[in-house]
């Protein structure tokens, strides 16, 4: 089956929507995927639905970040126990996809990227969610960065299908 290259920017666009709804910034990412990999909407919307706000809004790792790294997984990630090479060729993708995600954004951390892009947007951990409001999508940069992150994701798979298939 030939492979479709994956238009990025509309893979954006879609996970900026997510976003927009009130979804986190992981389940923007993931679910813009989630049809590449069979996943429904639902689906992808749980997975990935513990992963806002730097993991379960903690302000670790990013959640845009932490949704790319779950369709990683799913891309390339391994189903058998001791398959230490395909561990290692998903922790290199991993990896790769974050090294561009600092590269973009300056940082892989939620609270450096709301700290340097507004500090009036860092909050200290808590469980309770924010409401959307418009002063909210002001005072942070998610929506720009889950779109960077989905098009860092989208960039990948484009270029390791035509490496691939370069090598068939």
């Amino acid at each position: 089956m030939e492979y479709v290259p994956v238009d990025v920017e509309a893979r954006a666009a879609k996970a900026a929507a997510y976003f927009k709804q009130g979804f986190n910034c992981a389940q923007s990412v993931t679910a813009a995927f989630a049809d590449l990999y069979g996943m429904s909407e639902e689906v992808a919307l749980r997975c990935s639905a513990s992963f806002g706000g730097g993991i379960g809004r903690m302000r670790e790792t990013c959640g845009a970040a932490c949704g790319m790294f779950l369709l990683a997984g799913l891309e390339t990630g391994s189903v058998t126990p001791h398959d230490h090479a395909g561990k290692s060729r998903n922790y290199a993708v991993v990896q790769e996809l974050a090294a561009e995600f600092v590269q973009q954004n300056g940082a892989l951390k939620c609270a450096d990227l709301l700290r340097s892009a507004a500090p009036a947007a860092e909050a200290p951990a808590s469980p309770q969610a924010e409401a959307r409001t418009p002063q909210y999508y002001a005072k942070r940069p998610c929506v720009r960065i889950v779109e960077e992150a989905v098009r860092i994701f989208a960039e990948y798979l484009n270029r390791s299908h035509r490496e691939g298939s370069a090598t068939d």
